[in-house]
């Protein structure tokens, strides 16, 4: 590799440079300006052959274009929890993953793992970019060949859009629109949308179907229902391939043990009642706290329909294998069966085989009382059904990896070294 830096002052007396056996004089009486220039051009043709003769240089990046029998999949928030087993699935089932993150929420330590596990040139690449910013995007559209996006890049707590709303508007809203402009722009045709069953608020009637009315009563699903009407309006003018999936409670994780939940310290307030249920097991935290426990429901705690990650991804999968072009589907995704966060802690106090200490305080703002999928459209369409529903088991295994990785993937500070 050549270096070029600051001129040297250059010794009075004559000097020669060699290069593969050849002597170039350098005098001090006359400048050679013009053999300077020819000396440099010889230099870049030198290196340019020995790249070119080298195992790692071929003229074309295999991720900027597109290769017969191979499926280039544009992951956008793949560092994050959903999102990185959603590329370890992809890459498994040999397809090529480009990985589109601004580390906000999602882990360097995830993205090094899928590259150990697939360290094959051509398989996985990550770049760092904000889907914010429209140049960067388009410019990473332009450089890499996709076949698909699976969009998963989100800020996705319900009690933090409540505090922070124009965040979650630009971050999932604006943002979509970004993706979606640039993937006109460049002619990708599929779209996987990750979508929340945050849209349909608090339906008067469950369980919840595909047509059950979508008033969302928080900025998050506010926000979603948001970016899925723009992405409705742009398919019926366009030959687009779209798919939106609207999850339920995700828990669980990787059952061979490469990936897990890591979120910031600062975001666990936030995050989903398993982590909480696992800081309290591990006593990072003194206990865990039960939001709303006057409800109308049978213990008066919400009901919720908890989705084992690994599920969720395999939806995505069979999601992109039926992706029809000029088509939309829209899809609840869950195991049609509601459980209470009663139920949950203590199925979580079964699968860490500790007797965590549970306060319980008044409701949180935005939260709803009883939310489960009918997921029979799904189970009819792609095929698909939910394999993982056994919540202590998925809770177990989510904690064997916790137990495993006390601090996560690291550090915050490792995120970007």
């Amino acid at each position: 590799m050549l270096s070029f830096g600051r001129n040297r002052p250059q010794p009075r007396a004559s000097r020669s440079w060699s290069f593969l056996g050849m002597d170039f004089a350098d005098t001090r009486r006359k400048p050679h300006f013009i053999g300077k220039v020819i000396l440099a051009g010889f230099l870049t043709v030198i290196c340019i052959i020995m790249l070119k003769q080298s195992s790692g240089f071929s003229g074309t990046n295999s991720f900027s274009q597109l290769e017969p029998g191979v499926t280039h999949v544009l992951v956008t928030g793949g560092a994050g929890y959903i999102g990185s087993h959603a590329a370890l699935r992809l890459l498994k089932d040999s397809h090529r993953v480009t990985i589109v993150d601004n580390l906000s929420r999602g882990n360097l330590g995830a993205i090094k793992v899928l590259q150990e596990q697939f360290p094959e040139p051509g398989r996985i690449q990550f770049i760092y970019a904000d889907l914010g910013d429209s140049r960067a995007v388009n410019r990473i559209f332009a450089e890499n060949a996709f076949d698909a996006v699976m969009h998963f890049a989100a800020v996705a707590y319900v009690g933090e859009s409540t505090l922070d709303p124009l965040r979650y508007y630009h971050n999932i809203t604006s943002n979509t629109l970004v993706v979606l402009e640039a993937m006109a722009a460049h002619g990708v045709k599929t779209l996987i949308y990750s979508s929340t069953c945050a849209t349909y608020g608090q339906p008067e009637k469950m369980p919840i179907t595909e047509v059950t009315p979508q008033v969302p009563i928080n900025p998050y699903g506010k926000a979603k229902k948001m970016a899925e009407d723009i992405i409705l309006d742009f398919s019926r003018k366009s030959d687009m391939a779209v798919m939106i999936l609207r999850y339920f409670n995700v828990i669980g994780s990787d059952p061979e043990g490469r990936l897990g939940e890591a979120p910031r310290p600062e975001l666990r307030e936030h995050g989903r009642i398993s982590g909480a249920c696992f800081d309290a097991a591990l006593e990072i935290i003194p206990g865990l706290k039960v939001k709303g426990t006057d409800y109308n429901t049978a213990d008066g705690t919400c009901i919720r329909d908890y989705i084992d990650v690994t599920d969720l991804v395999d939806a995505h999968v069979k999601a992109l294998g039926k992706a029809e072009p000029g088509k939309v589907g829209i899809y609840n995704v869950g195991t049609g069966k509601g459980r209470s966060v009663k139920e949950f802690v203590e199925a979580c106090k079964k699968a860490t085989g500790v007797d965590i200490k549970v306060e319980f305080l008044s409701r949180r703002a935005g939260d709803y009382a009883e939310v489960y999928s009918d997921p029979s459209k799904i189970n009819r369409e792609l095929n698909w059904t939910a394999q993982y529903t056994d919540l202590q088991e998925s809770l177990k295994v989510a904690w064997r990896w916790q137990k495993a990785h006390n601090n996560g993937y690291g550090s915050p500070l490792a995120r970007i070294s």
